[in-house]
């Protein structure tokens, strides 16, 4: 029943910082909240490191040939950067689809790690860097707590902190929190991944040398390409198109810049190429694709 009740605030209090579709940034820095009206297809996106709560409707994130369905009892966790296809599969107008998004903070682990308590990494595992884990009664309080705060700005700066602690601390000692640790702990095989995710996205628009890529990680080629496809689902080469992809799209709709001019930008030597790649991945050549969702969003 407490459950319940959790569910039902944190709905109400998500619905008051999203009060129409999109992702609307909360006062808390790196806490937003996602709302849709209805159903949508499968789209490509890139999820940042986060813990994603479903707090109305649910979804489906799509990772290669695997899917993750999250909803209010089990919630997401994304422990690296991914290029992931989402598909919200349950909202309507009346009750549309509502996440809370909080962005991981990995120095925060960090220190949480470095003190005495239930929280040792096991030896590593071959598990992508997306997962479900069970919402409990503890991790939703204190997120109601978090989102409370909006109604007191004058403490949010001193308490959000805090309890934004408290959140990643229950999401750590959680069943798979074992899975979040290995990211941060010193020298491991997912650490080492997480450094090659992280130069990929440093220097997306820079010709890649897998051995130079894996000689950052310290791996061998071999290692690194196996590793990383668990992780990702795809070659640091795809992840390194999609990164591209996604970025020119950005550039093309914050900027109002062409193909041609956002290709170059991200690093493509044939514009021909960039529109074969965007269709594919986006369903519509760029122009097409970037006006309809222009046009959407003033509708």
């Amino acid at each position: 029943m407490l459950l319940t009740a959790l569910q039902a605030e944190l709905a109400e209090r998500a619905t008051r910082i999203a009060p129409a579709d999109g992702l609307h940034q909360s006062a808390i820095e790196g806490v937003s909240v996602a709302r849709a009206g209805g159903p949508s297809p499968a789209k490509p996106s890139m999820y940042e490191p986060s813990l994603c709560v479903v707090v109305q409707g649910r979804k489906l994130a799509l990772l290669g040939d695997r899917s993750y369905e999250y909803n209010p009892l089990n919630y997401l966790v994304v422990s690296v950067t991914l290029a992931v296809r989402g598909q919200i599969i349950e909202a309507t107008p009346e009750r549309p689809y509502l996440c809370l998004r909080v962005r991981l903070d990995r120095k925060l682990i960090g220190e949480l790690l470095s003190q005495p308590g239930p929280m040792a990494a096991r030896p590593s595992t071959d598990g992508s860097g997306l997962f479900l884990a069970r919402t409990s009664e503890p991790f939703l309080d204190a997120l109601v707590r978090l989102m409370r705060l909006h109604d007191e700005p004058r403490h949010a700066s001193v308490l959000a902190p805090l309890v934004l602690r408290e959140i990643h601390y229950r999401a750590l000692i959680g069943e798979l929190g074992h899975r979040l640790r290995e990211v941060c702990v010193p020298d491991s095989q997912a650490q080492r991944i997480d450094r090659a995710i992280r130069v990929l996205v440093d220097r997306y628009k820079e010709p890649l040398r897998i051995e130079d890529l894996a000689a950052m990680a310290h791996m061998s080629v071999s290692a690194l390409h196996h590793r990383f496809k668990a992780v990702t689902a795809m070659s640091p080469v795809q992840f390194q198109k999609q990164l591209r992809l996604h970025e020119a799209r950005r550039l093309m709709l914050s900027e109002g810049i062409d193909a041609a001019a956002a290709a170059h930008r991200v690093g493509y030597e044939s514009a021909s190429q960039f529109s074969r790649e965007y269709r594919r991945m986006f369903g519509a050549p760029p122009r097409r694709e970037v006006e309809t969702l222009l046009a959407s969003a003033s509708a």
